[in-house]
């Protein structure tokens, strides 16, 4: 279903995949154990001769439909999802990389992910932090041990963009793996594989999910890897006959999901895919709320910067309107001189304050104060966090009636 439009394969996956009685949606399957009448088909499945289910910690039938879901948006060769979106990364990184094994990463990360790599120097495997708005940076930190480079699309808070084609073709040159996190894009807006990219990473709780309502995370290998080449594939995922596609994933399965035990629950993977099917509506609504947002805030006495890739004062734009089909629902700002944040946000009647985004509601949040507050002053100064930035998740309310909400706060 290539060929037909993006909303169309979405909504017609599932029933195109034949499910059970007729249903239009894959029915949510909640058994842990599979039976088998004959022994060796079960012995099959386990060893990966034979498709089938074993056991839900790895596989499940409600969340297979996902995977293919998400497979098809992302226009890869396969998925694996998991509980969350860090369980995703997680898995990703520890299933295929090994102590003495060196990262590439963006400085401008979302904070958990900052975390998590930070542990992961911890056991050995150490991490590079570079301004990815620049390729050059990137190729100054490569080693010879250099395994993996990991970028966002659009930075979370202050929305830089990575120099993304740049970047893949440089890995590809380089045989590096190119992990991209979608997230703030989502693969209506773009496609991490036209880039280059090895894998794209996406938590599904946030814009593919849409509504607040379930976790999720996953990742899609894109196919355009060649794993024959890659050391840290185990000999025992290398099966015979099998498709070099598709070892990274089955080892990330095994390692990172099966081992770790993030797995997803059949039931929000129910809830995502549902969700999912509106993706494209919804975006296009709350890109153009955020862009029709930001231009209200730029130009407001009492608002002293605005972050948003849409507007040409933002240092990428340009490279966002090179690789992306809309800038995005997330922007940030920084009040004026005098001007209480806490108290503008308490003013507010219809953006809510959260820590979420990608929710139909538009959200906001005070960023050093909350999500980043575990950073630090001196690690957010290098990542451009001022004190007073407020983060916001742009929903698809009517747009004068934010307007007028952010009016009356600031007034």
């Amino acid at each position: 279903m290539k060929n037909r439009g993006f909303t169309t394969n979405i909504i017609h996956s599932d029933r195109l995949g034949r499910p059970e009685h007729g249903s239009l949606h894959k029915p949510i399957h909640t058994s842990i154990a599979y039976g088998y009448e004959k022994v060796e088909d079960l012995a099959a499945v386990f060893q990966g001769t034979a498709k089938g289910y074993a056991y839900a910690r790895q596989a499940n039938p409600t969340v297979s439909a996902l995977e293919t879901k998400i497979t098809a948006m992302e226009q890869g060769a396969g998925s694996l999802c998991f509980a969350t979106g860090m369980a995703a990364l997680a898995g990703m990184l520890t299933s295929l990389l090994h102590k003495g094994d060196h990262i590439v990463s963006s400085s401008f990360l979302f904070g958990n992910t900052n975390s998590l790599l930070n542990t992961l120097a911890g056991i050995g495997i150490d991490t590079t932090f570079v301004d990815a708005t620049s390729v050059a940076n990137v190729e100054a930190a490569l080693r010879p041990e250099t395994k993996l480079v990991l970028v966002e699309t659009i930075a979370n808070p202050v929305t830089q963009v990575a120099d993304l084609a740049r970047i893949g073709a440089l890995c590809e040159n380089r045989k590096i793996v190119y992990a991209i996190d979608n997230t703030l894009t989502s693969p209506y807006l773009f496609l991490p594989r036209a880039v280059k990219a090895t894998f794209s990473v996406n938590s599904l709780s946030k814009y593919i999910g849409g509504h607040g309502n379930a976790l999720g995370g996953c990742v899609t290998d894109t196919g355009l890897f060649d794993w024959t080449a890659f050391p840290n594939i185990l000999d025992i995922y290398k099966t015979a006959g099998s498709d070099p596609h598709t070892w990274a994933l089955l080892q990330m399965r095994k390692k990172g999901l099966r081992d770790f035990g993030g797995t997803m629950a059949p039931e929000a993977a129910h809830t995502l895919s549902v969700g999912s099917e509106t993706l494209a509506l919804r975006m296009d609504r709350s890109c153009g709320n955020a862009a029709r947002l930001a231009l209200f805030l730029e130009t407001h006495p009492k608002v002293s910067a605005v972050n948003y890739p849409g507007l040409p004062s933002h240092p990428q734009h340009g490279l966002a309107k090179e690789l992306f089909k809309r800038p995005g629902t997330l922007l940030s700002f920084v009040l004026g001189d005098g001007v209480d944040p806490f108290a503008f946000l308490n003013r507010l009647k219809l953006a809510v304050c959260s820590s979420n985004l990608g929710d139909n509601r538009t959200l906001i949040i005070p960023v050093a104060h909350t999500i980043f507050f575990e950073m630090g002053p001196a690690r957010r100064a290098q990542m451009g966090i001022a004190d007073g930035l407020i983060r916001m998740s742009v929903g698809i309310e009517d747009p004068e009636d934010l307007i007028e909400d952010f009016g009356q706060a600031l007034a």
